[in-house]
């Protein structure tokens, strides 16, 4: 492990090993800066100790030497701004060990406590973290006492605002300190007192003061928190409340008790803190020195110092300044070390050495602790009775501001200094240094604390003396941190002495005792360097890190250890050492000529070692190496020992046997022999008794089945009379049954509704209170709801929309019933008037009545009148005020129903908008799974597409080769003989015929004499236009696929769309595909057998295969068409319908709205309104029912099934008759289309000169059939037509005669140009004999075609096989790839095509296009696993496919034309067909490069991503067995990550270099990405040596890795990151907690990727790597599948690594412009022409 890369492990054993070869005393000096790393590297190392050495007893030291750590980061190690869990406190351990070097013991020695972190803390840093652990803990029953509570609700644990660390469970780790304190023998008694003292110093801080005036302060009487310390503490609550605000001073002859202001008393509550902690830290780091140490005599000892690094902050103070000088003086011991005594000893020896330098930090130490240094001019000024910080500064400004160059005063003060340190400059500032430096405390907050009942406190100070200034006065406050030293032990009987010395001093001698410590032993240095200054893993920052190795003198030490000599041996030790290696003639009386006789043998290079007076040095791994010899001697002397003793064992172990063996045989062959005889015997007895007995057994059964037979039948018979009678009895049963039922129901409703009005009442009155409730609660948590609700501002500004609209309607809901109150009262006031009148009138009317009596009579009528008329007056009056109570009442009631009709109004909108919403969210949903199911099913059909292709192209590959091996077999072939590839693929059968036809020609052409079937011409013709035909319908039915499938990624942005068009779409498509598939597999069919029997002819089986399939496909795009529109027509009053849904869904539906809706369309659209009313929940129901409005409701429902019913049965109706006229038209169409294909092939077997004729006789017959239809139909008809019919005749003949002349006149010139082509030709020979005839004309010509240039090359037919031969077949991709744009081949091959297009030659263009798709099937076939040519001839491909897509004169492939591209386009041939062949072709291709690039990846992976460390270091250690040892230099044949990027590189700067698609490039990546994943994630799974922590650590830092590479190369969009995402999700498996079920409900959130088998099978290989780690409980794992049980998934546990994606080939245009190519020489095509 010491020549393994540099690691905490490599250190700790390279200590150990010289420990017990030196036998001489070890340290590690472990250092860096605060958040590098030291606490958890020196944690490392003692468990390196622990584990390798083991204990010399049964008490398990190692495990409490390991223990000792939780407990000393508990209560001394806390979270900064820099590191979580900083040690703020200095520790060296001595790890002893006896004379085998086993762990007997260890001592703790702790340096520079932080006590003013107990006090205080910074934003964003914590307490130490045992306080927090505490608050964690206040809920266990025997934390009850201590009256805990939550870590904010103390002022020591909450001046940081950040009481929490990520990922770190404080309860968690309090149960584990206290398992730590059990551990070391702590009992629970001790550690209940432990934590009752860290409580009370909680309470205390809550403590408060007041001021009493500005010279006192008092604290509240019955302060609950101090009264809960003095509970604690065992002390009373008036002497502690008492000297908290006051203080004593001493006289010479009195003393005074004096008050103090507020700001002193918390100074003194603080202090009284941090002396009670600082006695707390003490006591818990004696008792564990007394639990780590051993009563057996200490042999040799290892000690690990962990100590501050090296700090700088905006305010620097005291602590500071302390830390920083205990780093001098450990640099100055590292330079001592590492560059003085290295170099002083290779100069005392006499090597050979250059003197190295480097930075001496002497004169820096010096100004701190040298005579009239910082250190003593602060304890002098400590002395001064009046001395303070200000006047201190002065002293060192006029002390060293000229004298020492490291020593500077700040510009802009003059209470501040800067020391040039050996890291930094550093500015100190001067305030608070005397107060630091002095650390006093109250002497009488001392006494009452001895005075306790609390016995453990009584321990604390039972040694206590007086630490206090003979002022009394408390310390003030200010700075960062305060220190404290703990003194030696070794001087206890100077403990009062002690006492008066100063921090600074104590801290000094402290450090003096360390120096001579480490001086004595051999030290070990562990530089810890931080990457970054924010915490952020997998982040390194270089300057920091340079900055930090510079600092530390890393660079100077790497110079001189790479020039040194770090190992070295006396004379007399390498002899006794390694005597084994040398032969008895090589020992010699000189052991210095013996030594060096040997290493010259040994050791080959003599710079290795150097020969010094006394000692022997070797250069780095030399005495490794010599190690290794010396136990390869002694493990070849031990086996030769071994082999004779096993050997002499072995044989008479053999001998034994062998006589035993044969005695064994001899009486085992008589048995056998015996046994053989027995056995025929009776074997031929058996076969006589089966004989006998089989016959008897078979006649039995057969007896048996006959009756069973005829029971059987007579059953079944009976049974089926049964069920005929029970039938016939059931019908009746039913009639009964639905009258019963039906009434059931109707009582169920009744009861129902009984029940649901109750119910409602209930329901009603629980949603008040619930809503009562929640406003309750949102009222108190108002900020808690916000955050609850973030993101949710545009739902909630969708519903104050929609509620504004609700109180618009409410307005004028409210301005109508506004005026019936008016007209209400103005019609009472107007009946009271008309009262009144009506008075008056009775009045008159009486009064008129008694002027017929007398005067008397009448006056005293008058009188009682008058009374009477009093008397009703107060009536009226009466009945008034009642008539008006009682309207006003009745108003009021009026208002109340008004606004109970409101609330109601109200909550149906509500519901409604509920409702309508939830139907929405359904509806996405719903449209969401279908549109990501059509997705899915689209992607399986391309795949299931492509590997049919991939088959296909296998199969065909084997036909070829036994073909091949046939011809081989039969007839040998002449030399010179050339077989072309065939290229029948799955969907172009032309393509098939026009290879074996150039087979057959090249096959004459040879000269071949074997005998072939003749193909006849004209069913060649015939099959081969009608393969175009349907492959033109097949085109077609690609495009509407096409078209389907643009509409569908369209329909994703449309939120409302029926899901029954989508799933007719879907099963459309399906049925389209099955359809193509069982067409393409009868049209190879048909294809094979006409192939094979050499000739068909019409009516043959292959030509009826084609002419059904022909017929079919026409009727199948009719009826898809049909059915398109009738789905079309339903989808539009389906939208209408539900638009329309809003209106019939209102709480009040009448029965007379219903009856106005006398359209049928109208009636449609209420019912689906009343339908989706009748889908909302039970109170909206019964809130209709209410008002008396579901019996409205219902009738509405039942008239409006009816019309639809009735309108059903006339639409199915008149679609029967539609259909049955349909079938008849198509029936004769298929007929005619019939007739007309036979006819056409009659004609193609005719002359090209009867054909003429032909037509016409045919044209002529079927006019005659149609003139006697129509005759016979309708007569005046039939004139019209026969008219029409003749002059469509004679103008066929006029055509007829045109076609003739334009023909004779086209051949008479094709002479003339062919005479003059002669002529020309010959001219030429003559002028030039010596010349070929392309000579002289080439530079005529240049001119002319450079100016006329039109993109395309002419070639000559004989020149194709060169063509192809140059392009293809010998072209070296390296070359084309680096010297030439890319995609020059396929340019110059579509020129190529063009010219034949633009000559409208066919046979040149199938020739061409033949030739090119077999010689690149050929070069693959040949060069197919290299992936640069199968790259190439990929892009190449591809850039063919585009520009016979651009220039095909296809509008959708024009829109990035350019005019000159336009003009560029193909005029005569449609190669739409031959776009679906390069298609396939390239798909192979695709495949051909994916399995390529996999054989090259797939040694690489599994040791890049799991076994390689990328991360050194990281997977610590590893089980017995399961670490695979590698050196720093990876062997060879060993693959890195590095060399998995390299490759992944190489692939894509070949693909760019040739040109591929960008597009494509990112599919290629995507799979590389997979199999990748794949690959790792099924080693993973089978790997258990691999699941572990550590390991995931790695796997995620590969994977980052990775993804960095994505980022790099702008690939983060192709998908390929979501491929590993189960790898990554597998990586995080293994780092989480699995432990408590919020572990596993994480993990099966987390790990949606990983199948259920994945997870369940990582969980069982977990394996821990230390003691601190556990496995993955049963219990645990069974949980994980109880949760994962409802998973719908494979139960497949390794991934499938040959899973190749789909591919697809997107339109990529190009912007080249043909006619600016140029062709080089190289290409050896000099026989083109450019047109």
């Amino acid at each position: 492990m010491g020549d393994m890369d540099p690691h905490i492990f490599a250190v700790a054993e390279e200590a150990y090993k010289q420990m017990a070869r030196d036998e001489r005393n070890q340290s590690i000096i472990v250092s860096g800066e605060s958040g590098a790393g030291k606490t958890v590297s020196a944690k490392y190392a003692m468990r390196y100790f622990a584990t390798v050495s083991g204990s010399a007893s049964e008490a398990n030291v190692e495990e409490k030497v390991l223990a000792s750590n939780p407990i000393m980061e508990s209560i001394g190690n806390a979270k900064t701004t820099r590191n979580d869990n900083s040690s703020r406190f200095g520790k060296y351990i001595e790890i002893g060990f006896d004379k085998k070097y086993r762990i007997i013991g260890a001592n703790m020695r702790t340096y520079l406590l932080e006590k003013s972190r107990v006090v205080f803390q910074a934003d964003e840093e914590r307490n130490y973290h045992i306080f927090y652990q505490l608050c964690a803990s206040a809920h266990l029953p025997e934390f009850k006492a201590l009256k805990l509570g939550k870590a904010n609700d103390f002022h020591y644990t909450k001046q940081g605002r950040n009481p929490v660390i990520d990922g770190v469970d404080d309860a968690k780790e309090m149960s584990t300190t206290r398992n730590a304190f059990t551990l070391l023998g702590v009992n629970e008694s001790y550690q209940l007192g432990l934590f009752q003292i860290l409580a009370s110093i909680l309470h205390l801080g809550n403590v408060e003061v007041n001021d009493r005036d500005s010279d006192s302060s008092i604290i509240p009487p019955n302060n609950g928190h101090l009264s809960v310390f003095c509970e604690l503490m065992g002390v009373t609550y008036q002497d502690m409340s008492h000297w908290l605000c006051h203080k004593k001073l001493k006289t010479a002859t009195e003393t005074y008790i004096k008050p103090i202001p507020k700001l002193q008393a918390i100074n003194a509550r603080d202090a009284l803190a941090k002396h009670i902690y600082a006695k707390l830290f003490n006591w818990i780091v004696d008792h564990v020195n007394k639990a780590l140490h051993s009563t057996v005599k200490q042999h040799s000892f290892i000690g690990v110092l962990d100590i501050y690094g090296f700090e700088t902050f905006e305010i620097n103070s005291f602590e500071q300044f302390c830390i920083n000088y205990a780093n001098e003086k450990l640099q100055q011991q590292f330079n001592m070390h590492v560059f003085k005594l290295e170099q002083e000893e290779y100069m005392k020896e006499q090597i050979p050495w250059t003197l190295i330098d480097f930075y001496d930090n002497q004169p820096c130490i010096n100004l701190i602790e040298a005579k009239m240094g910082i250190l003593d001019l602060l304890d002098e000024e400590c002395k001064m009775p009046k001395g303070s910080d200000d006047s201190w500064a002065q002293k060192l400004y006029n002390t060293h501001l000229k004298t020492c160059a490291l020593f500077e005063k700040p510009r802009m003060s003059n209470k501040a200094f800067i020391i040039q340190h050996f890291a930094d400059k550093v500015e100190y500032q001067c305030d608070g240094f005397l107060e630091k430096n002095k650390d006093t405390v109250n002497e009488e907050q001392i006494h009452v604390l001895k005075a306790s009942k609390f016995d453990l406190l009584v321990e604390l100070f039972r040694d206590e003396e007086k630490a206090t200034s003979p002022t009394g006065a408390a310390p003030a406050t200010g700075g960062r941190t305060r220190l404290s030293v703990k003194p030696d032990k070794n001087k206890a009987g100077q403990a009062s002495k002690e006492h008066k010395k100063t921090v600074g001093l104590q801290f000094r001698n402290s450090l003096q005792l360390l120096m001579e410590t480490l001086n004595a032993t051999t030290p070990h240095y562990v530089r810890c360097i931080k990457p970054n200054d924010h915490k952020y893993a997998f982040t390194f920052d270089p300057k920091r890190a340079v900055q930090q190795l510079r600092a530390c003198g890393v660079l100077e030490t790497i110079r001189i250890s790479a020039a040194g000599f770090p190992s070295r041996w006396t004379y007399q030790e390498f002899f006794s050492r390694y005597r084994v290696l040398m032969k008895q003639k090589d020992v010699l009386t000189d052991r210095k000529m013996t030594c060096k006789n040997v290493l010259e043998k040994l050791v080959q290079d003599p710079d290795k070692y150097q020969f010094g007076k006394t000692k022997i040095f070797f250069r780095p791994g030399q005495v490794a190496y010599l190690e290794k010899l010396r136990a390869d001697k002694l493990r070849a002397a031990c086996i030769r020992i071994q082999k004779t003793i096993r050997c002499w064992l072995a044989r008479k172990k053999y001998l034994r046997m062998k006589h035993a063996a044969t005695t064994i045989q001899r009486y085992v062959r008589g048995y056998q022999a015996r046994c053989l005889a027995k056995f025929l015997r009776r074997t031929r007895a058996a076969i006589i008794i089966q004989k006998y007995q089989r016959m008897y057994v078979q006649r039995t059964c057969y007896k048996r089945k006959q009756a069973a037979a005829l029971a059987m039948q007579c059953i079944l018979r009976a049974y089926m009379a049964r069920q005929l009678y029970k039938l016939l009895r059931e019908h009746k049963a039913i009639i009964i049954q639905k009258m019963v039922r039906g009434w059931l129901a109707r009582q169920w409703f009744k009861r129902s509704l009984k029940a649901i009005v109750y119910l409602q009442c209930c329901i009603r009155r629980m949603r008040a209170k619930r809503e009562l409730k929640k406003l309750k609660i949102e009222a108190r948590s108002v900020e808690h709801f916000k955050k609850l609700n973030i993101g949710m501002e545009n739902k909630i500004m969708q519903l104050q929309r929609r509620i504004d609209d609700q109180n618009k309607e409410n307005r004028v809901l409210s301005e109508r019933l506004n005026s019936l109150e008016v007209s209400h009262a103005a019609e009472s006031e107007r009946q009271r008037v008309e009262l009144t009148r009506l008075r008056g009138a009775e009045e008159d009317a009486k009064n008129n009545a008694n002027k017929v009596t007398s005067l008397l009579e009448e006056l005293e009528r008058l009188r009682k009148d008058l009374q009477n008329t009093q008397k009703e007056k107060k009536a009226i009056e009466d009945w008034a005020r009642t008539y008006q109570d009682e309207m006003e009442q009745m108003i009021s009631e009026l208002k109340e129903q008004n606004h109970l009709l409101k609330n109601e109004k109200n909550d149906l909108n509500r519901l409604i908008q509920e409702q309508s919403q939830q139907w929405t969210e359904k509806m996405q949903r719903a449209l969401k799974e279908e549109t990501q199911q059509l997705e899915n099913d689209l992607n399986e059909e391309r795949s299931r597409y492509q590997n049919l292709l991939t088959e296909h192209l296998r199969l065909e590959e084997k036909y070829d080769d036994l073909k091949e091996e046939i011809t081989l077999a039969v007839n040998v072939p002449k030399p010179g003989h050339r077989r072309t590839d065939s290229t029948h693929s799955s969907n172009e059968s032309e393509c098939t015929y026009n290879s074996e036809f150039a087979e057959s020609e090249e096959g004459s052409r040879g000269g071949e004499d074997v005998p072939k079937a003749i193909l006849d011409m004209s069913l060649f013709l015939k099959l081969q236009k009608r393969v175009s035909e349907l492959e033109q319908e097949k085109q077609s039915l690609q495009n509407e696929l096409d078209r389907r499938e643009e509409q569908f990624q369209r329909a994703r942005a449309r939120p409302y769309i029926d899901l029954s068009l989508l799933c007719f779409q879907r099963q459309e498509l399906e049925s389209e595909n099955k359809k193509l598939k069982h067409d393409l597999n009868e049209m190879r069919q048909s294809l094979r057998g006409s192939a094979e029997a050499g000739s068909a002819a019409p009516g043959s089986p292959a030509y009826t295969v084609l002419l059904d399939q022909l017929n079919a496909s026409n009727e199948e795009l009719e009826v898809r068409k049909e059915e398109v529109l009738i789905l079309r027509s339903q989808l539009v009053s389906q939208k209408e319908a539900m638009q329309h849904k809003e209106t019939m869904t209102e709480p009040l539906p009448y029965i007379e709205d219903v009856q106005k809706l006398t359209d049928a369309k109208e009636i449609s659209q209420a019912y689906m309104g009343l339908k989706e009313t009748s889908r909302s929940p039970f109170p909206d129901f019964h809130k209709l029912n209410e008002d008396g409005e579901l019996w409205l409701v219902y009738e509405g429902l039942k008239e409006t099934n009816r019309l639809l019913e009735s309108q059903l049965q006339a639409q199915r109706r008149s679609h029967e008759n539609e259909v049955e006229v349909l079938r008849g038209e198509l029936q004769s169409v298929k007929e005619e289309n019939n007739r007309q294909q036979q006819l056409l092939a009659q004609n193609l077997q005719l002359p090209p000169e009867a054909r003429i004729e032909a037509s016409l006789q045919h044209e002529i017959t079927r006019l005659t059939n149609e003139n006697l239809e129509l005759h016979s139909d309708d007569p005046k008809e039939y004139k019209a037509y026969r008219i029409s019919m003749l002059r469509r005749m004679v103008d066929l003949m006029e055509q007829l005669e045109k076609q003739d002349k334009t023909v004779r006149k086209l051949k008479k010139q094709l002479k003339v140009f062919a005479k003059k082509i002669n002529d020309l030709e010959g001219g030429q020979m003559d002028v030039s004999p010596g010349q070929t005839a392309d000579e002289p004309v080439h530079p005529v010509n240049i001119p002319r075609r450079e100016k006329d240039f039109q993109g395309m090359l002419e070639y000559k037919k004989e020149d194709e096989l060169k063509l192809v031969k140059n392009l293809i077949l010998e072209l070296k991709p390296r070359g084309v790839a680096v010297n030439l744009i890319p995609g020059l081949p396929a340019y110059i091959l579509f020129m190529c095509l063009r010219h034949a297009d633009y000559i409208n030659d066919d046979q040149k263009v199938r020739s061409l296009l033949t030739s090119v798709i077999n010689s690149i099937k050929k070069i693959l076939k040949k060069r197919g696993d290299d992936f640069e040519t199968v790259s190439f001839w990929l892009s190449n491909t591809c850039r063919f496919l585009h520009c016979l897509k651009q220039y095909s004169g296809d509008e959708q492939f024009m829109k990035h034309n350019t005019t000159k591209q336009n003009d560029h386009c193909l005029s005569n041939f449609d190669l739409a067909e031959y776009r679906q062949v390069l298609s396939d072709l390239a798909i192979q291709i695709y495949q051909q490069l994916i399995k390529c690039m996999e054989n090259i990846l797939q040694p690489m992976i599994v040791s890049g991503m799991l076994e390689h460390e990328t991360i050194q270091g990281v997977s610590g250690v590893k089980p017995t067995g399961l670490r695979k040892r590698t050196s720093s230099i990876a062997d060879e044949g060993t693959y890195t990550l590095d060399s998995i990027i390299r490759q992944l590189n190489s692939f894509h700067s070949i693909m760019c270099q040739h040109g591929t698609d960008p597009e494509l490039i990112k599919q290629v990546v995507k799979q590389q990405f997979y199999i990748i994943g794949a690959v790792t994630l099924n080693n993973l799974l089978l790997r258990k040596d691999m699941c572990s922590w550590s390991k995931g650590m790695q796997i995620r830092y590969n994977v980052s890795q990775l993804e960095e590479w994505l980022r790099d190369k702008n690939l983060m969009t192709c998908g390929a990151k979501e491929t590993l995402e189960p790898l990554i999700q597998a990586a995080q498996l293994l780092q989480v907690k699995k432990k408590t079920d919020e572990d596993a409900e994480a993990i099966c959130s987390m790990c949606n990727s990983l199948s259920t088998a994945q997870i369940v099978k990582v969980l069982n290989l977990y394996t821990p790597v230390n003691a601190f780690e556990e496995r993955v409980s049963v219990l645990f794992i069974r949980t994980i599948q109880t949760r994962l049980r409802d998973r719908k998934e494979s139960p497949q546990l390794l991934m499938d690594t040959k899973l190749i994606y789909p591919v697809t080939f997107p339109f990529n245009p190009s912007s080249l412009a043909l006619e600016t190519i140029q062709i080089p020489s190289s290409l050896n095509v000099g026989f083109l022409t450019r047109v």
